[in-house]
């Protein structure tokens, strides 16, 4: 019986690890040069795949920068996945929980602000190329979901007696989410007018944090408010 040539590899394998080095190298790409500025050239100069083989395989450059943005969140999952579901995490108040939860924001600010700002881009990109709602399903499942994360923080909450009851709680969480991206997205766009000033841009952050752990927060009753105070 011939032996296998181990350099021959099956066209869906050869397939499968060429697709992948492109979504790889494209989401490096994106995040060194920001969207706009890479071309299905760039990719196929940094893969060694030639720029018909990448359409072929993607057939535009929104469906590469799709898989690529969905590439990117799942790194982002692997970073946070286990922390809300530690004994740690799980141990504290509903209030901290809370609070450690919304301050996740500071942590992609700090850390990943070349991530960040993407984000911000992928958006305008989305609205300009008009994409289709059904081609962003898995992009939409890539993204970190934290909504079953607060909602059970905000049930501990309740129970331990440190955060009070909301009629809509769901749509407190969004209104917050929501603000805290824009001002996220404003402050990754860089100083603009004469007036700005961004160099507190993390404390401007923290304070809206703070404001809505403020507005969450349920004041003890026996007045003893050092005790379920915030560390």
């Amino acid at each position: 019986m011939a032996m296998q040539n181990p350099y021959d590899f099956p066209q869906e394998s050869l397939k499968s690890r060429r697709f992948e080095a492109a979504v790889s190298a494209s989401a490096k790409l994106f995040l060194e040069r920001g969207i706009d500025a890479v071309k299905m050239t760039d990719i196929a100069n940094e893969t060694g795949i030639g720029v018909a083989t990448l359409y072929r395989y993607f057939g535009t450059k929104t469906r590469i920068t799709i898989a690529a943005m969905t590439y990117l969140w799942n790194d982002m999952n692997k970073m946070f996945n286990g922390i809300f579901e530690s004994d740690v995490f799980k141990k504290q108040k509903g209030i901290k929980q809370l609070s450690d939860l919304m301050r996740m924001t500071l942590v992609f600010y700090n850390a990943h602000r070349d991530f960040m700002k993407l984000l911000g881009e992928f958006d305008l990109f989305l609205a300009r190329e008009n994409v289709p709602k059904d081609e962003l399903e898995g992009y939409e499942k890539s993204v970190i979901n934290f909504y079953p994360f607060f909602e059970e923080a905000y049930q501990t909450g309740l129970k331990d007696g440190t955060v009070r009851e909301l009629e809509n709680f769901q749509l407190c969480y969004l209104t917050y989410a929501h603000a805290l991206m824009q001002l996220t997205t404003k402050l990754m766009q860089g100083e603009l007018l004469p007036s700005d000033n961004f160099s507190n841009a993390s404390q401007e952050l923290s304070l809206l944090i703070e404001t809505a752990v403020y507005y969450l927060r349920k004041e003890p009753q026996n007045g003893d408010a050092e005790k379920d105070r915030i560390q």
